[in-house]
């Protein structure tokens, strides 16, 4: 068996935990176990982190949650969140725990399937930030352009008959026009309509919540049945245990608000 927790981060009140739980239901490995957790309401009263001052908030929570994670013996961990979000300081103290986010699963998975992608994203405001990160990830020759549709995070799921209608709009533009042979949504709120616009586009369509779980998954299996493991070399150096005991604020308060188990079958 292996241990996955996808992390969702954001307030535990924001409720998006069931959603991600039906998600790892559908599509993980029988003998896999997930536990989706979120963080804890005093973190902050977060129900998106849209933008960069609620990441920069969020963020001691988030590398708080790794190393609680990394301690309770998981395998891997996702951090829930297109942005990244802290990918690179969770990184560093993991402890032997791998950790991915659904920006880098996904261009890792549309680039086995394409030689070009466009991002379907919520909104403008994204753009800047998220084209970064893919660029910074190695991508940038393959990235068609993105593509925004005016919806929040906590507003795709309002009403579906509207999501799937813009995502579908942007997605025609990005095939059509700009000439992407896969896409990406960029919002792990996104959850849910990969199917949709994939049927009716004929392009593979990436949902970043699932290729982070099944990215996650899969290193964890090679884990496993490899030995191959997080470096702690050079600039993936962690700092100091006797250091983080002396500054005592990692590992102080409550890691989680909220915890569901997938169990594995």
């Amino acid at each position: 068996m292996v241990k996955i927790m996808y992390l969702s981060p954001v307030a535990h009140r924001a409720g998006h935990d069931d959603l991600f739980a039906d998600m790892a239901r559908d599509y993980k490995l029988p003998g896999t176990e997930v536990h989706v957790t979120s963080l804890p309401d005093t973190v902050g009263r977060f129900n998106h982190i849209e933008y960069r001052s609620f990441e920069g908030m969020v963020t001691a929570g988030i590398i708080r949650a790794t190393r609680a994670a990394a301690r309770e013996g998981f395998d891997a961990l996702v951090i829930g969140c297109f942005y990244d979000t802290a990918l690179a300081e969770a990184r560093e103290i993991s402890g032997e725990m791998i950790v991915t986010a659904p920006c880098a699963a996904s261009c890792e998975i549309a680039a086995s399937l394409a030689n070009r992608f466009g991002v379907i994203v919520g909104r403008r405001k994204w753009v800047d930030q998220m084209q970064a990160t893919v660029h910074a990830l190695g991508h940038g020759d393959r990235l068609a352009g993105f593509y925004h549709v005016e919806l929040g995070v906590t507003e795709f799921q309002e009403d579906h008959d509207r999501t799937a209608r813009r995502l579908l709009e942007a997605g025609r533009r990005a095939v059509e026009e700009d000439y992407a042979e896969a896409l990406i949504l960029g919002c792990t709120m996104e959850v849910g309509f990969y199917t949709t616009v994939e049927q009716e586009l004929g392009v593979p369509v990436i949902d970043p919540s699932i290729a982070a779980l099944k990215r996650a998954e899969y290193a964890a299996l090679l884990k496993r049945d490899c030995g191959w493991k997080p470096s702690r070399r050079w600039s993936c150096e962690a700092p100091p245990e006797e250091e983080i005991d002396r500054i005592g604020t990692f590992d102080t308060g409550p890691a989680f608000g909220g915890r569901l188990v997938v169990e594995a079958a």
